[in-house]
């Protein structure tokens, strides 16, 4: 499994400076390069150097840098290659990263590295071969994850990942954007510049949270996580105006893949079932109705009387739909035909816990 890391580069002023300048200079002429090579769609050295090397040599740069460009364009990868089975790293720049993907850094193999410069700082994104644990082929059941809005995640055990802190620091962000675009001015600008990226830092620390609670879970349990296909949802959904940028906003993808690949290292299964009236249907008779949803928050089933959170009720319906899709696609362990056996079929018990709720 391949796991990127980033790191912050704590490079000297003269350091910065010289790596700003070359890597300002060399892109604007790989750009040119690589705008002819694609034009006349020629590729290779030699014949990239007829067409590009008076170009870029007008524009100022040396004749041993200008060959060097048009070489790197033409043969990058090979390039990037030679340089990592010769060692040719460069001199070392001091840098810092959280204590668990230093150990990832120091502990598995690494691969190719791209050198970033965002938002004033310089990162060093690092391909990490981690392998995974060994696959839980026999889960003791289904954790159903329901992801949503108002309720980030609920869990089939009851547990509600309630998302109202991040919510109003949306809506505070999405206030102060408009502000700051009215005036159209530079200062306001800058501020913009500086706050773009600052929700999406939250949103993604939010999920990590999120996902290694469900996963440490399921673990824990020798059960399998079952989440909503949710392919596509933006396109087949209509909502109200108010509703459009918090729908916009919802890094339901994120959350999901921050899942998956959590217990992919942790060997837990993960299936992804249809969401198809998870939210209608009843999780203890499985009679399905639109009237069962009386609100987002509040399920009560027509035919049963059965009372429990929206949320929740969805997300054993998750879990309950996981056994069957998990079957459909693993290999049969049913005893053939005249062998003595019984076949048993059954699935967790469900979970009579109480909600709870964790407030992030």
């Amino acid at each position: 499994m391949k796991l990127a890391v980033q790191v912050k580069l704590l490079p000297s002023a003269g350091q910065a400076e010289a790596m700003r300048a070359t890597l300002h200079a060399a892109n604007d002429a790989a750009n040119r390069v690589s705008k002819v090579a694609h034009e006349k769609t020629v590729s290779r050295n030699f014949a990239l150097r007829k067409h590009t090397y008076e170009d870029i040599r007008a524009a100022g740069l040396g004749s041993q840098a200008a060959q060097h460009v048009i070489k790197k364009v033409a043969d990058a990868y090979r390039a990037l290659h030679s340089n990592i089975k010769n060692g040719n790293y460069g001199k070392p720049v001091p840098f810092t990263c959280s204590a668990g993907m230093l150990k990832a850094l120091t502990e598995f193999p690494r691969g190719e590295s791209d050198l970033l410069y965002r938002d004033d700082m310089w990162l060093l994104i690092v391909t990490v071969d981690v392998p995974g644990a060994a696959l839980n082929d026999h889960p003791a059941g289904w954790l159903g994850a329901g992801l949503g809005i108002v309720s980030i995640a609920t869990t089939s055990d009851g547990e509600r990942m309630a998302g109202r802190s991040i919510n109003r620091y949306r809506r505070r962000q999405l206030a102060l954007r408009r502000k700051l675009q009215a005036k159209q001015t530079r200062p306001a600008r800058r501020v913009l510049k500086r706050q773009r990226r600052k929700e999406q830092r939250r949103g993604r620390d939010i999920n990590h949270r999120i996902s290694k609670h469900i996963v440490t879970e399921a673990e824990r349990t020798g059960r399998g996580i079952a989440l909503e296909d949710l392919t596509g949802i933006r396109a087949r959904v209509r909502h109200r105006k108010p509703q459009r940028v918090m729908m916009s906003s919802w890094s339901f993808a994120q959350l999901g893949s921050f899942i998956e690949y959590k217990a992919q290292r942790a060997g837990v299964p993960v299936v992804n079932v249809d969401p198809a009236y998870t939210s209608k249907e009843c999780a203890d008779c499985h009679h399905t109705q639109k009237a069962n949803r009386v609100n987002q928050a509040l399920f009560i089933c027509r035919d049963c009387g059965v009372v429990a959170h929206a949320d929740r009720n969805a997300s054993r319906n998750i879990a309950a739909r996981a056994a069957g899709v998990w079957d459909a696609g693993r290999q049969s362990s049913v005893p053939a035909a005249g062998d003595c056996g019984q076949d048993v079929t059954g699935g967790p018990a469900a979970s009579q816990s109480l909600v709870t709720s964790l407030v992030l």
